[in-house]
């Protein structure tokens, strides 16, 4: 006699409690159900750069009501506790159950007394372990029709870095230029280059950053009046330099300025390149011409979503990387209803893998179908805050966050003011009433700039890009 086994609509909702259900034990547990509670929330970028690097107090009980959260450096803690605050705040209240107080603090040490190339490998060291992840490898990498050529072209350059080889049609493959949608394996194939030329030319520096932490560093470099040291770091002591997300220095004009002559420095001395963006050169619109055309004299690699056997085939490898076995109706369904992001096949892999280790549920298409609702929804677009609008503005611009919030009428932060409001009503479609109330100005004033600056953009095809830029890169973080 055959049993059906008809799934509830209850029965979904407890499945989904059961997949999303934190125990908390510890502080540790606490933590990391804040971290993962940041992951779904910021850009992959955002977390990497900001939150993964900040530790909670161990010694912390909660019973004061208070938490602190440690900053490796000054930098950092102003970051953190001006953008972030808000969101430790409803992490803390969703984990806990409860408001509290944070107290962000800094670690940094006085400036040690070691000597300036000391000081750049171990920051070159720091910045492989940051971002490295073992489990990133070419091995494991799996290749398709939309990634072929992208594979192909990084194997080629972590075998010999730096020389411009002679391979049919390929002629230059520095700097190589890998460009695609977030979850598509860029930073799969970043990780894999390293750990290559790591194995085959451990003698080699290899720098790997964010193209957001490179602004950053370049930013407090000129007030620290450091800049030497920055220029010996970044042109002198590299064999190797992979940069992810480069689109996010675009309209940036001094970064811009100071990668145009970093990258030109490693190039023509013959150090490998290695840059990802979610767009090719051409689409990066308020970018330079002459880094645009830096970049395209190398070789260009796209990478496209998966085709439905690809994606089979990352489910089965996630899968058995697991020990964990799933009928081929199941791998074949989940392959199906998510067609674009590698992030979330493995996702949905690990929930169910958990759910058959924790709670002996068999992974059946039933059952997959409401975990495939889940991932989705954990991973829906955030909808765009002023706050994200306001940071790319500060970002791009180099006006202070809360300067652009303020009454100051300097000409550079009026326009950078001006620039806001024009994206938050591009972007968000608020009303100038609404856009006024949080920037404490009356609505007649914000739609005066916005006409402004339309008027700026019609007759000034460089602003007009970098606006666009601005707009495309939050777009991007969502």
């Amino acid at each position: 006699m055959q049993i059906r086994v008809v799934y509830s609509a209850s029965f979904c909702f407890n499945i989904d409690k059961k997949i999303k259900e934190v125990c908390m034990e510890s502080i540790n547990d606490i933590w990391e159900a804040v971290l993962d509670y940041f992951k779904t929330r910021v850009s992959e970028t955002a977390f990497t750069l900001w939150i993964k690097t900040v530790s909670l107090d161990s010694s912390d009980t909660f019973d004061n009501g208070a938490v602190t959260i440690h900053c490796p450096k000054t930098m950092h803690k102003n970051i953190v506790s001006s953008v972030y605050s808000d969101m430790f705040q409803e992490a803390f209240l969703a984990v806990l159950g409860f408001p509290v107080k944070i107290n962000y603090v800094c670690d940094e040490t006085s400036v040690s007394q070691n000597t300036s190339s000391d000081i750049n490998n171990n920051d070159i060291d720091k910045h492989l372990e940051d971002y490295k992840n073992r489990q990133f490898t070419f091995e494991n990498f799996i290749v398709g029709a939309s990634n072929r050529f992208a594979y192909a072209a990084a194997k080629a350059v972590a075998s010999d870095p730096g020389s411009r080889m002679e391979t049919n049609s390929m002629s230059n493959y520095n700097p190589l230029f890998i460009y695609g949608n977030s979850g598509l394996g860029k930073t799969h194939i970043l990780n894999a280059i390293c750990h290559e030329i790591e194995k085959n030319f451990p003698d080699m520096n290899i720098m790997y950053i964010r193209a957001e932490e490179f602004a950053n560093e370049f930013y407090q470099a000129l007030q620290n009046k450091t800049i030497d040291e920055f220029h010996n770091k970044y042109r002198n002591n590299i064999d190797v330099f992979l940069i992810d997300d480069i689109q996010f220095i675009s309209g940036k004009t001094s970064t811009e300025e100071e990668f145009f002559h970093t990258f030109d420095a490693l190039v023509y001395s013959g150090k490998q390149v290695v840059l990802t963006s979610d767009r090719p050169p051409k689409d990066i619109q308020s970018i330079t011409d002459r880094l645009k055309s830096r970049f395209e004299d190398g070789l260009l690699a796209d990478i496209q979503p998966p085709e439905f056997e690809t994606r089979c085939e990352i489910i089965k490898r996630k899968a058995k990387s697991l020990n964990f076995e799933i009928d081929e109706i199941v791998i074949n369904y989940i392959a199906e209803k998510i067609k674009s992001n590698i992030r979330q096949l493995e996702g949905v892999t690990k929930k169910l893998y958990s759910l058959k280790n924790i709670n002996d549920f068999e992974p059946t298409v039933a059952l997959a179908q409401n975990v495939i609702k889940v991932v989705m929804e954990d991973t829906q677009p955030l909808p765009v805050t002023i706050q994200r609008i306001v940071n790319e503005v500060s970002r791009t611009t180099g006006i202070a966050v809360e300067d652009i919030y303020s009454k100051i009428q300097k000409a550079n932060i009026s326009h950078a003011r001006k620039i806001t409001f024009y994206v938050v009503r591009k972007v968000t479609n608020m009303s100038y009433e609404d856009i006024g109330e949080e920037f404490n100005k009356h609505h007649s004033t914000v739609m005066y700039n916005i006409e402004q600056i339309e008027k700026e953009m019609a007759e000034n095809s460089k602003l007009a890009r970098q606006v666009n830029d601005i707009i495309n890169n939050i777009k991007s973080e969502q």
